[in-house]
C-alpha cells in the first residue's frame, strides 16, 4: 500500500470531531500565497539576481511579486512610477492578509508575520531625483512593478541597495512589466536584450540565465558568476532572465471577459497587451520631433560595408564628468560607423580626449564639437594642433535660415540642427540615411519635442530640460545630430595632428 493509500485509510476511519481537528491543522500549514503553474512559478523558482516577468497583460504579474513578499522575503520595497498607482495592490495585500492590520497608511509601510517577520515599502518615482528618498533603506526583494515606465537611472539607482544582513536570506529584484508604449521605456529592451532583441547577436531562451558585469557604467555580457578582476577592481557579475506570461496563464481571469477587452484594443496596444510584443510600434509623443519609424528605418538599412566611404564629419559629444560618456559619432557619407562611447573616467580632461578622436579621425574631416562647457578644452586643443574644429553651440541664433519647405524659422542653431536630420531621415527625402543598430541611440533620438512659438518659429526642447524629464542627457543622439551637420573640409587643416598626439596615434592604433 502506498503512502497516499494509508493516508486515505486512516482519513476514512476519522470521526467528525477528528476531521474537522485535521482539516484545522492542515490549513495552518498551506501557504498564504501560492504561485500559479506555469510561468509564475517558474518565476517564483528562478534563482536569477533580476527577472523580468510580464509582457502581456492578465499574467499575474502585481501577484507573484505580492505573494513573494508575503512568503519569501523579509524586506520588500515595492515601486510604481505613481504612488496612485499602488491602490489595487493595497487591496489585493489586503485580501490576502484578510484586513490592513499593520498598515501605515502615513509611511506606506506595511507590517505582518506570515511565518516570520515581514515588511512591505510602497512609493511612486514619478519626478527624477525621487528615488533618492529611499536611498540607504536595505530591501531584499526589490519589485519595479510597470517597470517600463519608469527611468533606467532610477531603476539602477534602487538596484544598488538590494541587499541584507540575514543569514541565508535571499536577495533578487523583480521587475514586472508590460512592453513600453513610449520612446522614453525602451530602455529595458537594451538592458533584457539577450530575451527581448531579435537582432541580439547571442539569443537567450525565456527563463535561460545570463550573467552581467557593469563596467565603466557598461554591461558586458560574461561567461559566469565568478567574481573576476577588473582594473584592480573585484567584479562580480550579476544573473538576469526574462519569463514571458499572457492572460491564458492566470485561470482566475477566464471567463471574465477581459481577454475580449484585449482583443478589442487598437494596434500596436493590441500586440503589446495581448501577446506581450516588446517590439510593437510605440506611440510618438505628438510633438515628437523625429518619428519612430524613421529612425528604425535608418538603422534597419544599416550595413558594415558603408565604412569603405570616405569619412565626412565626426560628431563629439563631451563628458561631463561623473558616469556620464563623450560620444564619438564618425559619418561616412549618408552612413554612420557604429558609436564610439568612452566613460567619462577615461578621458578627464581634453587633450586626453583629442588623442582618441585623432584615433578614429580619417580623411581630415571636421570634428564638430559640443562647445559649452567643458566642451571648450576640446575646441582648444583640437585647434591648437591645426585640426579642423567646429564648435556647436546651440544657443547661437540661426533666425534668418528656414526649413526644407520655407514655412518655419528656428529659434537656434540646436532647433535648426534637430529639424535638419529630421528631414534627411523623412523617407520621402530619398537620403537613405544609415544608423548603427542602437537603442539608447533610437532612444536618444526620439525623445526631444518640440514647439511652435510666433507662428512658424520652431523650438527644440533644451537639454536640461531632457535631463529632468529623462533623468539622463540624450548624448548619443546629439553626437549624431552634430556629424549631420555639413561643413566643408578645410583645404589648410593637416589631416594628422601634431607631433604632441603621435604617441597617443600609437597607443590607440592609427597610422601614422
Amino acid at each position: 500500500m502506498t503512502e497516499d493509500e494509508e493516508l486515505d485509510a486512516v482519513i476514512e476511519g476519522m470521526t467528525d470531531a477528528e476531521l474537522r481537528h485535521y482539516g484545522t491543522e492542515m490549513l495552518k500549514e498551506q501557504p498564504i500565497w501560492m504561485p500559479l503553474p506555469g510561468p509564475q512559478t517558474a518565476a517564483a523558482e528562478c534563482l536569477a539576481d533580476v527577472t523580468l516577468y510580464g509582457g502581456a497583460a492578465g499574467g499575474g504579474k502585481s501577484d507573484l511579486a505580492i505573494g513573494l513578499a508575503m512568503t519569501e522575503h523579509r524586506r520588500t520595497l515595492f515601486v510604481r512610477q505613481e504612488a496612485t498607482q499602488l491602490l489595487g495592490v493595497y487591496d489585493r495585500v489586503s485580501d490576502i492578509l484578510g484586513g490592513r492590520d499593520g498598515f501605515s497608511g502615513q509611511n506606506k509601510i506595511w507590517r505582518f508575520n506570515t511565518g516570520k517577520a515581514r515588511q512591505m515599502q510602497f512609493g511612486g518615482v514619478p519626478n527624477p531625483g525621487d528615488e533618492n528618498k529611499f536611498q540607504g533603506n536595505p530591501r531584499d526583494l526589490l519589485v519595479l512593478d510597470e517597470a517600463a515606465n519608469l527611468r533606467e537611472e532610477q531603476v539602477r539607482f534602487l538596484m544598488g541597495w538590494v541587499r541584507t544582513t540575514i543569514p541565508g536570506q535571499r536577495c533578487r529584484t523583480l521587475m514586472c512589466s508590460n512592453p513600453p508604449t513610449a520612446a522614453e521605456g525602451m530602455w529595458i529592451i537594451d538592458f533584457f536584450g539577450p530575451w527581448l532583441d531579435p537582432q541580439h547577436h547571442n539569443r537567450a531562451e525565456p527563463g535561460e540565465l545570463r550573467w552581467f558585469a557593469t563596467i565603466a557604467g557598461e554591461d558586458l555580457e560574461v561567461e559566469s558568476g565568478d567574481t573576476f578582476l577588473h582594473n584592480e577592481e573585484l567584479i562580480t557579475p550579476m544573473s538576469r532572465t526574462f519569463i514571458p506570461s499572457r492572460i491564458t496563464d492566470n485561470p482566475y481571469l477566464t471567463g471574465t471577459g477581459y481577454m475580449t477587452t484585449l482583443q478589442s484594443l487598437p494596434e500596436p496596444l493590441r500586440s503589446q497587451m495581448l501577446y506581450g510584443d516588446f517590439l510593437a510600434g510605440v506611440e510618438d509623443d505628438a510633438w515628437q520631433v523625429i518619428p519612430t519609424a524613421w529612425v528604425q528605418a535608418a538603422m534597419d538599412r544599416w550595413t558594415p560595408e558603408g565604412e569603405h566611404a570616405a569619412m565626412d564629419a565626426m560628431g563629439v559629444d563631451v563628458s561631463r564628468g561623473g558616469m556620464d560618456e563623450s560620444i564619438l559619432a564618425p559619418r561616412h557619407g549618408n552612413w554612420f560607423a557604429p558609436l564610439t562611447v568612452i566613460p567619462g573616467h577615461e578621458v578627464p580632461d581634453g587633450p586626453t580626449l583629442v588623442g582618441r578622436i585623432v584615433s578614429i579621425r580619417r580623411n581630415g574631416c571636421p570634428v564638430q564639437v559640443d562647445a559649452i562647457g567643458v566642451g571648450t578644452s576640446v575646441v582648444d586643443t583640437l585647434r591648437e594642433n591645426e585640426i579642423q574644429c567646429e564648435p556647436m553651440t546651440g544657443s547661437e541664433s540661426s533666425n534668418a535660415v528656414r526649413d526644407r519647405t520655407g514655412t518655419f524659422r528656428y529659434r537656434n542653431k540646436r532647433a535648426m540642427w534637430h529639424w535638419q536630420f529630421r528631414e534627411v531621415l523623412d523617407p520621402a527625402s530619398g537620403n537613405n540615411i544609415a544608423l548603427p543598430p542602437d537603442n539608447k541611440l533610437k532612444a536618444d533620438l526620439c525623445a526631444p519635442t518640440f514647439e511652435i512659438h510666433e507662428g512658424n518659429v520652431l523650438q527644440v526642447e533644451g537639454k536640461k530640460h531632457i535631463i529632468k524629464r529623462l533623468g539622463r542627457s540624450t548624448d548619443r543622439g546629439d553626437a549624431v545630430i552634430y556629424a549631420n551637420v555639413h561643413i566643408q573640409k578645410s583645404p589648410v587643416v593637416r589631416n594628422t595632428g601634431s607631433k604632441r598626439y603621435s604617441v597617443k596615434r600609437r597607443q590607440y592604433g592609427r597610422k601614422s
